[in-house]
Parts: structure tokens; C-alpha cells; sequence
């Protein structure tokens, strides 16, 4: 069994090029819940949603996010009543949030829920949200504190980024089932997901960096940055407002504590190597994921190197 976790539009292609690419039933993903938010009166995960919508083959491949082929017209409605409208929805999109705040509701866990919600929509994968409890990413900026989607898509991460917490995320648990997938694995995949509010939440619950330094598995990241600069999005100004560098030794440093294999991009081969001497295993190959054939590409790469890994092979390559 392959343990992913991951987050965010680059977490949500790798996923997809991994159901492409392996047997879905080896496959459990551990998915951010920081950046949910309350929203028309709804409880709106995002990161879980995607990944669903990825499992289910319904992930619009064009945004990265909500359902393909979705309409809108709930949104214009909301519009034309003068609600805010600033984080979309799309009209089947509202249907599943209408079910996971109905069923959250009646008492159930988000972890429930998220089962529930896979088996009708025919995802054979397991997904598991990283706590049932509320954790919030919080950004801290010149214009005050503000929520994850505040700061993202309401403000187009413009803000100069202080520092970053996760409010909640102390006295949260991991979710049942997050522990045992971590240490059982055969092998647990990071995502080319966003290292301080994608992967940085999960990390903060307590137990899970911990089963992730105790597994026997090789864990293995895949870098969202490519040079000096993120792939898409704000993973660069966070990084260093966190005070990490803005590359793939930022992205290494990040994980120090239990990260065994680094995969980058061929354009980083030289600091892959100064990596590899300060004793990381570092692999080189394309990392962008443009078309649903990189997607594909990159998962059957990161696979191959996990069944060599297996077979006691070695796994450095540089150009």
C-alpha cells in the first residue's frame, strides 16, 4: 500500500497521474483540511474535494479544481442577491457540500463523511481527511491575519506574507486510519504540493511527523519548485516568510526529519548534487505537469523508483 499525502492543484495532478498510472486500491491519500472554510452557510473542504473529483473522474482538468463541465448559475444567482461570490462554486460542486454539511450535521465525523461521499460517487481509493477537528491555516500579512482562502484566492495571494500558523492544530488528533496508513505503507509519497499550507498542516498534527520518521518505508517527496520560483502559486513567498530557501534544498529542509528520497527537476540537477552530499538520495527527471501525459510520465517515473528502491537499486541520476 502506497500512503500519499498531499494538497493544493499540484497535489491534485500528482494524484491523478497516480490513479492513471497504479492500482487504485494500493492507493490511500492523506489530504489537508487547513483551507477548509464555511461558505453560503456550507462546510467546504477543497483539498478533499479535489482529490475526490480526481478518484471519481470528474476533477476539471482545466481549472484544477471543481467538477468538469460544471455550470455556475448558483454563483449568479448569489450575484444578483448581492451575496459575496469571490470563492466559486459551481452548481454541482454546491451538491456535495450541501451532502457533507447535511450528514456533518447529524453528528458525523469528516472522515465519515468522506467515506460516505466516495462511496457514492464510486471512488475505490481510500481517502482520509488529516483530522475530524477544525485546523485553520492562518496568514499573517501587512493588512492584518487572514484565512487561507482569504489570502489566496479572495486577495490573489498579493499580501506580503509575515508568517504562517495553523490555528487548531495542537489539540487536533489525526483522523482514524492516517497513523496506521503511514506506518504500514510499503512505500509514503509527499506530493509536489505546497510545502507550508499544503503539506505544513498535516505535519502539524500531533503523531503525524512522528509516524513518518518511525515508518520503514521510504519516503519519498516530489518538489514543487523548480529553480528559485513555485511551478503555480504562493509556495515561494511562504516558504520564505517561513524562513526556508526558495529551491529544492528549501523543499528538502522542510522534510529533513524523515525524508529519504528527493525527486526535482532536471533543470536543478546541480544542486541536486550538492544535496546528495550532504547525504540526500536526489532524483532528477521532468517534474512539470502541463498535459495529463506529464501527469502520467511523472507518476510512472516516481513508481519505477519506488519498485527499484524495493529491489535495493540505486536511485541517483543526474543529466
Amino acid at each position: 500500500m502506497i500512503a500519499v499525502l498531499t494538497g493544493g492543484t499540484g497535489g491534485a495532478k500528482f494524484v491523478e497521474g497516480l490513479l492513471e498510472a497504479g492500482s487504485v486500491e494500493n492507493l490511500t491519500f492523506i489530504v489537508n483540511t487547513a483551507d477548509d472554510l464555511e461558505w453560503w452557510g456550507l462546510y467546504v473542504s477543497p483539498d478533499l474535494d479535489s482529490i475526490t473529483y480526481a478518484a471519481a473522474g470528474r476533477l476539471s482538468r482545466d481549472r484544477g479544481w471543481g467538477v468538469e463541465g460544471d455550470t455556475f448559475y448558483c454563483l449568479q444567482a448569489m450575484a444578483d442577491l448581492s451575496e459575496p461570490i469571490w470563492f466559486h462554486i459551481g452548481d454541482s460542486d454546491l451538491a456535495l457540500h450541501l451532502v457533507r454539511s447535511n450528514l456533518l450535521a447529524q453528528g458525523k465525523t469528516l472522515t465519515e463523511v468522506t467515506a460516505a461521499i466516495c462511496r457514492k460517487l464510486g471512488v475505490q481509493v481510500r481517502i482520509l481527511p488529516m483530522c475530524d477537528s477544525r485546523v485553520e491555516t492562518r496568514v499573517d500579512t501587512p493588512v492584518g491575519e487572514l484565512g487561507f482562502q482569504e489570502y489566496f484566492v479572495k486577495r490573489w495571494y498579493q499580501d506580503p506574507v509575515r508568517s504562517v500558523r495553523f490555528t487548531g492544530a495542537a489539540e487536533a488528533h489525526p483522523a482514524p486510519g492516517v497513523i496506521d496508513a503511514i506506518l504500514s505503507a510499503s512505500a509514503v509519497l509527499i506530493a509536489p504540493s505546497n510545502p507550508i499550507t499544503s503539506i505544513g498542516p498535516i505535519l502539524a498534527v500531533p503523531g503525524i511527523r512522528a509516524a513518518l520518521r518511525e515508518t520503514r518505508a521510504t519516503v519519498t517527496a516530489v518538489s514543487p519548485i523548480i529553480g528559485n520560483a513555485a511551478v503555480s502559486g504562493p509556495a515561494g513567498a511562504l516558504m520564505a516568510a517561513q524562513g526556508l530557501p526558495v529551491s529544492i534544498a528549501g523543499v528538502a529542509e522542510a522534510y529533513h526529519d524523515f525524508l529519504d528520497l528527493l525527486i526535482v527537476d532536471h533543470s536543478d540537477s546541480q544542486m541536486a548534487r550538492q544535496l546528495e552530499g550532504s547525504g540526500l538520495r536526489v532524483h532528477c527527471t521532468s517534474t512539470l505537469m502541463k498535459t495529463i501525459e506529464d501527469k502520467l510520465k511523472l507518476a510512472r517515473t516516481v513508481l519505477q523508483l519506488l519498485s527499484g528502491e524495493e529491489a535495493g537499486e540505486a536511485v541517483s541520476d543526474f543529466p
